[in-house]
């Protein structure tokens, strides 16, 4: 009995001062002098009405919302003591804002009570101070940590700091980076604390190996080069000590002194040696678990359409390496049986089986069958049928009906739905080029059914304009099934156009050739006398003038002018161009005044007109030209066979061409390809003449030849900004009869950056070949007195590999490195199309409106340039302004 009594009096005594430290009840003066509270007794709580609330002790938290935070109200009913205080100051608690809170009585008399709320504000954060991080890291920490000066500092706040800061060096490859945050008070301001963040970021984490257990049909190194982030380091560590017969690798060593370039030597480098060029082989979580999954896409995509990754681990092998092992379990292999299509009344089963291509027998592909139902980049799919057919509503669900064994039988749930008609087409985003540039480019118009290949070819045809972004022309349809029609939206980003061509180049006998020129390639010549419209020029219409001038001082000067007119009459895309031109080639370097000067002066005059056609297709373009030209000679040296006289030359050129790029100025798809012929009146078929005894200046007075020219360009997107080019360049020239032959102009010059302005030869088709000198593979390479200068035929063949930096068109920026060769031939007796001058090298474009594209490419040539006796070498070659052939 005594013991139970005891240790009744001990839980009432421990009850009574757990009240009081929670409730935090006693007596306080009041304004009006001394008056203690009555008497409260825990055993028998008194009923209450709360007469007042006041809060006390904070300094920059609102009053009114700490009281409702509380729940306690004026008014309100009650039990003091009892659990409604209790609960109030929990609440005050729960809320983190709070570093120390009571409800004290103030006064308590005719059943009500006086309540005062004490408490104690948090500490604000003044500022986040890091040490051991660089200032790009600092900088980035801050925008993630996102914390705003005057927040109350709390415990969840200062470990969500840390977790953030930790996530972000783990996602860096700090794997073990370990974090330390101290709150101290700031002196500087009141109230307030400043956290001192100081992070040891330890070593870079990387994956040393990367384990799988359980494949069985696919062998490691299949499975881990699906993995796209996750890589293992590369542990290739072959020193020296191989010319003595020994190779290490990872500390293993392998004695090869007996069989080098034996069988188990090379397994034992395929098995160790992993060359990691352009993948990280740092830990990264987050990209772990997608490439899990790429490695379920290529298990499904084989026919494992039940493999799955079991587990994976991640256990540290030392200070900076870890393994990962990932267990699989591959599952049954599995095959199409029957293919079965419901719904369809538009098409037969046959004509869809035949777009589907999969047949009984194939590896069971679900991602496949999702592509050729929606988009297959290599050709049609079935839901393009459709919708080049109008039907926009259509829907294709492919269903699993059957699994027998290893056999899936998959139904195709056709809904057609009715064909939708274009009802309306809006065009956003166009500030300075007009509506009807960009309408009579349009395939699709309203009261058309839908059709979503032209619509694509709508975007190609937006994109070749040259105003827009190509990276942000939008294309929106908003269908409405109520009406079965569709509204197409296209949204456009406009880009700079105009350029201020500030070119020039270094090369060949005349030194460094500047160009001064204006492009304005969006023009507008109703809007030129209307000055209103000049902002600064008048733009809008889509046609395109071009003033240039070209000079090395009084050496070599060149002066053009063209207008385009793409739409002539406005109804249908056949372009009007006229040209004019003027150059002077002198063969003095420095006066132009020296009376013994020779040169040579071209004339020409050209009028185009061109028209898109249908057929193959729409890629199409045809165009035909005339030109005149007037060579005018005055003691030009041995060049053209004669030094002093006048040629003429009347030549038509035909083109046709095919332009499927999807970006003009770095195309990361599609092929171009253009053939002209240029033809001159074969005056020598229809003269008595006898050529044979006529001066040169007389038997090519007139020029006559037949020339054949063949450029085509192809595009492949390896990956998202790196793109492979590969291009091919012919030309052929040739005469009417042997009589007059193949005339000294037009023929072909080969060597260097390709530009005609770096050329000293006046009337010469110049080709570039990067890692030799400008003009130097020119034929013949010993002139003569009766020598004619310039090949007859030439080949060239390019292969570049092209990385983007930027697609922005107000900078386009890409590196590139490349191969090439080609050849210049002065007979087609010698013209072997193998048998070329090849090079290597790197460079880099820009382009950027204002000013074109600008170039810069270090060549190596591998062979002899003729006339010396050591390789070509290195080569620098400058272009701005102008895109070589």
């Amino acid at each position: 009995m005594k013991r139970s009594t005891l240790l009744l009096l001990l839980a009432l005594f421990i009850i009574q001062l757990t009240a009081q430290a929670q409730i935090g009840l006693r007596g306080r003066q009041n304004a009006g002098g001394t008056q203690n509270n009555p008497a409260l007794s825990y055993t028998n709580p008194k009923e209450v009405e709360i007469a007042d609330i006041t809060v006390s002790g904070i300094e920059f938290l609102d009053k009114n919302a700490l009281i409702a935070l509380t729940g306690l109200k004026v008014g309100d009913k009650i039990r003091i003591p009892g659990d409604d205080i209790s609960n109030a100051i929990e609440k005050l608690w729960n809320h983190g804002i709070i570093g120390d809170a009571g409800i004290y009585i103030t006064k308590m008399e005719n059943g009500q009570v006086w309540l005062d709320i004490a408490l104690k504000e948090r500490p604000r954060l003044s500022r986040i101070l890091f040490y051991g991080v660089n200032k790009t890291e600092k900088a980035n920490l801050d925008e993630k940590i996102g914390l705003i000066r005057g927040r109350v500092v709390t415990d969840a706040l200062i470990k969500n700091t840390e977790l953030t800061v930790k996530n972000y060096f783990v996602e860096k490859g700090h794997l073990y980076a370990d974090i330390n945050i101290t709150p101290t008070n700031d002196t500087l301001v009141a109230n307030s604390v400043k956290l001192d963040v100081r992070v040891d970021k330890g070593k870079r984490v990387k994956i040393n190996r990367i384990n799988f257990y359980g494949n069985e049909n696919f062998d490691d190194q299949k499975l881990k080069s699906k993995l796209k982030e996750t890589k293992e380091h590369a542990r290739f560590s072959l020193h020296k000590a191989i010319i003595d017969g020994v190779a290490s690798i990872d500390g293993e060593f392998f004695d090869s002194t007996y069989d080098v370039s034996g069988r188990e030597f090379k397994k034992f480098l395929a098995d160790n040696v992993k060359l990691n060029f352009f993948n990280s082989s740092k830990y990264i979580p987050s990209e772990v678990k997608p490439d899990l999954q790429n490695v379920i896409t290529f298990y499904n995509s084989k026919g494992y359409r039940d493999a799955r990754i079991v587990k994976d681990s991640v256990y540290q092998v030392s200070e900076d390496r870890v393994n990962v092992d990932i267990w699989v379990d591959e599952g049954m292999r599995y095959y199409f049986r029957d293919i079965i299509w419901t719904g369809n009344y538009v098409y037969e089963d046959d004509m869809l089986d035949r777009v589907l291509g999969v047949e009984s027998g194939d590896v069971y592909d679900m991602e496949l069958i999702n592509k050729k139902l929606t988009f297959n980049p290599n050709g049609t799919d079935i839901s393009s049928l459709y919708q080049d057919n109008g039907y926009l509503f259509s829907n294709i669900q492919p269903v699993e009906v059957q699994i027998d064994e290893d056999s899936i039988d998959v139904e195709m749930r056709v809904y057609e739905g009715p064909q939708a008609t274009i009802n309306k087409i809006t065009i956003t985003g166009n500030d300075r080029t007009s509506d009807h540039v960009i309408l009579r480019e349009i395939r699709t118009y309203p009261g058309q059914k839908y059709n979503r290949s032209e619509i694509i070819r709508t975007q190609q045809l937006l994109s070749q304009l040259g105003y827009f972004d190509p990276e942000q022309i939008g294309i929106n349809p908003m269908p409405n099934p109520a009406n079965e029609t569709v509204d197409i939206e296209y949204s456009l980003v406009e880009s700079p156009t105009d350029q201020i061509q500030l070119s020039g180049g270094w090369g060949g006998p005349i030194g460094f050739v500047g160009t001064l020129g204006l492009t304005i390639n969006n023009f507008s010549l109703k809007n030129f006398t209307n000055l209103e419209k000049w902002k600064p020029l008048p733009k809008g219409d889509g046609q395109r003038l071009s003033i240039q001038a070209q000079a090395n001082g009084p050496r070599f000067q060149n002066y053009s002018f063209s207008f385009t007119e793409p739409w002539l009459g406005g109804r249908k895309p056949n372009s009007f161009t006229v040209g004019l031109n003027h150059s002077i080639s002198r063969t003095n370097f420095f006066d132009a005044d020296d009376s013994n000067d020779g040169f040579i002066k071209l004339y020409s005059a050209t009028v185009s007109l061109g028209r898109r056609i249908t057929w193959p297709d729409d890629y199409f373009v045809l165009s035909n030209s005339i030109t005149y030209q007037v060579y005018d000679l005055l003691n030009y040296g041995n060049v053209f066979t004669f030094s002093t006289g006048t040629a003429n030359g009347l030549t038509f050129n035909t083109t046709l061409s095919r332009n499927s790029l999807d970006n003009p100025m770095f195309p990361k798809r599609g092929s171009s390809i253009s053939m002209s012929l240029a033809l001159t009146p074969p005056y020598s078929l229809f003269s008595d003449k006898n050529y044979d005894e006529l001066e040169n200046s007389e038997k090519y007075k007139w020029i006559e030849y037949h020339k054949w020219m063949i450029d085509a360009k192809y595009y492949i997107g390896l990956a998202n900004k790196l793109v492979l080019e590969t291009r091919a360049h012919f030309g052929f020239i040739g005469s009417y009869g042997d009589e007059i032959g193949v005339g000294p102009f037009e023929r072909f010059s080969l060597g260097g950056d390709g530009l005609s302005g770096q050329n000293f030869l006046l009337g010469t088709d110049v080709i570039g070949l990067r890692g030799y000198p400008n003009n130097d593979l020119t034929p013949p390479f010993d002139i003569t007195d009766e020598a004619i200068t310039g090949g007859v035929t030439y080949n060239k063949f390019v292969m570049e590999l092209r990385y983007a930096l930027s697609t922005n068109p107000s900078a386009t920026i890409y590196l590139l490195t490349f191969l090439e060769g080609g050849n210049n031939w002065g007979n087609y007796q010698e013209y072997n199309p193998f048998d070329m001058y090849r090079s290597a090298g790197f460079g880099a474009r820009i382009f950027m409106p204002a000013f074109g594209l600008l170039g810069v490419d270090w060549g190596y040539g591998f062979d002899t340039v003729p006339g010396q006796l050591d390789r070509s070498g290195p080569q620098f070659h400058f272009s701005i302004g102008v895109l070589p052939r």
